[in-house]
């Protein structure tokens, strides 16, 4: 046992440690004897499986897709190396085991043997590192690139023999395991020969082969009785391609499908109420940041900054859009599950009065004209009218631009985009399993994503801090830290993190789901 993993076990033994989160440090560092895999009876096989999912949006290229209907695609016969599960506690997948240097600059992973792509190739060390090049290649137009710049270079993976690879970071990344798990949905293993034809055979190690796939209707799959791990329960899948909600609620009640992907509070309300159905309800870091720009006008007074978020009813919130099926927000990316946030930050309250002296100090009893731009997506068209309403208690009058997601995002460059040139912006941002990413891209200095021109240098050096640390009480201090930052210069306001909901039908089993919208159906049945 390493030094640093001896201490993550004395801290769990005094107490300093839940037995949650001593498992996510002892997974994170590699201590997988400290985290023994859940036990649990599987259904009848045999079962074939009819799902309602998010059409597509393009093609089924591994290196772009971003959004839900492609991703869910991805991981129907693709792997990870490893698998990042509800609870945030990270498990064997293609990787059976990993462990760092002692400043995590350096990672070493060995890989699971006996693993074959589903044409035949066994799985290996020159697959991962093929794999993770394309990933980190500026010229690839990867999406992973949101996660992976300034964490791994092309050439920074290394095979060391056919079952292992060393992966030489360009800073030390305490957290570094989520990087190439699950959480990156686009880090599904390949071929080293992979030459860009995923959507003519989902080539990949998984449970589950390809039987048919057509474009914006569904796609088939079949179980692989050739896979190296537990067979799949299932004989059979059968995904269907879905505009919008509505269809999907109506096709699960008629009894046409067995399972909807991912539905949203906002339209489902009843389908949450019936007893015929069974919602899978998971706490998720799925959020909405409401930017404001530090750089210009009236927000670029921190006064005025806090006072918007004063003046947030963030419980009504809760309730009125989610039906409470959410938690609190404290205007920084650190969800309150997230073994590194620190408890001890005093959450924001509604205080109109407060927020009306913060406007008086500002200069600006009276209030001032703005207008909020955002995108037609699930609720944040709704909790645009509600930021509305609660500056117009402040005497903030705000006209309302909401627009289709692709004109909102532009070509996501400064001086190109609606999202990143607003005065103030609401966006999604999807889950993660540790803060990293929503810590730096959307707040640096530097940050492609600082649609709030927030400038800080104390910031960006607690983030290096953050990321690079391994010790769990450092890595909490340093969060503390920047909780305590966040709120003090507010740049950006996150009200809410919600659960992501699944639906089955009545008799179904086994369905896993994760927080990236990720559905596993491996072990589903029925019955």
């Amino acid at each position: 046992m390493t030094e640093l993993e001896h201490h993550v076990v004395e801290e769990f033994r005094a107490g300093r440690l839940s037995r949650r989160m001593f498992l996510h440090h002892a997974a994170r560092l590699g201590m997988l004897a400290a985290v023994p895999a859940r036990a649990a009876a599987r259904g009848k096989p045999g079962a074939i499986m009819r799902v309602a999912s998010q059409l597509p949006a393009g093609a089924l290229e591994p290196l772009t897709v971003s959004e839900i209907g492609g991703l869910v695609m991805l991981c129907q016969t693709g792997e990870f190396l490893i698998m990042d599960g509800p609870d945030l506690i990270l498990r064997p997948g293609l990787a059976r085991s990993w462990s760092s240097n002692a400043d995590a600059s350096v990672w070493t992973f060995a890989l699971q043997p006996g693993v074959r792509f589903h044409d035949g190739q066994p799985f290996g060390a020159a697959d991962v590192v093929a794999t993770m090049d394309r990933l980190c290649d500026p010229k690839q137009g990867s999406n992973a690139l949101s996660v992976m710049r300034g964490v791994l270079s092309p050439g920074g993976t290394k095979r060391v023999d056919d079952l292992t690879v060393r992966f030489e970071l360009d800073a030390p990344i305490g957290s570094f395991p989520f990087y190439v798990s699950s959480d990156n949905y686009n880090a599904i293993m390949l071929p080293a020969n992979y030459a860009g034809d995923f959507e003519s055979n989902f080539n990949g190690t998984g449970p589950f082969r390809l039987d048919r796939f057509v474009a914006k209707v569904g796609a088939s799959f079949v179980r692989n009785d050739s896979y190296w791990g537990a067979k799949a329960l299932p004989s059979r899948t059968e995904f269907s391609f879905f505009g919008d909600q509505q269809p999907q609620i109506l096709a699960l009640e008629d009894d046409q499908v067995d399972v909807i992907v991912q539905i949203s509070v906002q339209g489902a309300q009843g389908l949450l109420r019936d007893p015929d159905v069974k919602i899978i309800d998971i706490p998720a870091a799925t959020h909405r940041q409401l930017h404001l720009r530090c750089d210009a006008g009236p927000t670029a007074d921190r006064r005025v900054r806090q006072a918007i978020a004063l003046s947030l009813n963030r419980p009504g919130l809760l309730h009125g859009l989610f039906q409470g099926r959410a938690r609190l927000g404290n205007d920084s990316p650190f969800a309150p599950f997230y073994a590194a946030t620190d408890p001890s930050v005093p959450q924001r309250i509604h205080d109109i009065p407060r927020a009306r002296a913060l406007m008086q100090a500002a200069g600006l009893p009276d209030g001032f004209e703005t207008t909020l731009t955002t995108e037609r997506v699930q609720e944040i068209p709704d909790l645009a009218v509600l930021v509305q309403n609660a500056c117009a208690d402040i005497g903030i009058r705000i006209t309302l631009r909401i627009e289709d997601p692709a004109s909102y995002y532009g070509a996501a460059q400064f001086g190109r985009s609606d999202w990143l040139d607003s005065t103030m912006g609401i966006t999604d941002y999807g889950h993660r399993g540790v803060a990293n990413v929503t810590l730096a891209a959307p707040y640096l200095s530097n940050g492609a994503w600082n649609a709030a021109h927030f400038k800080n240098a104390a910031y960006d050096r607690l983030v290096a801090q953050f990321i690079a640390a391994i010790d769990p009480p450092a890595q909490r201090e340093t969060a503390g830290k920047i909780q305590r930052l966040l709120l003090q210069e507010t740049p950006v306001i996150i009200p809410y993190f919600y659960d992501y909901i699944a639906a089955t039908g009545p008799t179904v089993s086994g369905v896993a789901v994760s927080g990236m919208s990720q559905v596993f159906l491996q072990d589903a049945a029925l019955g």
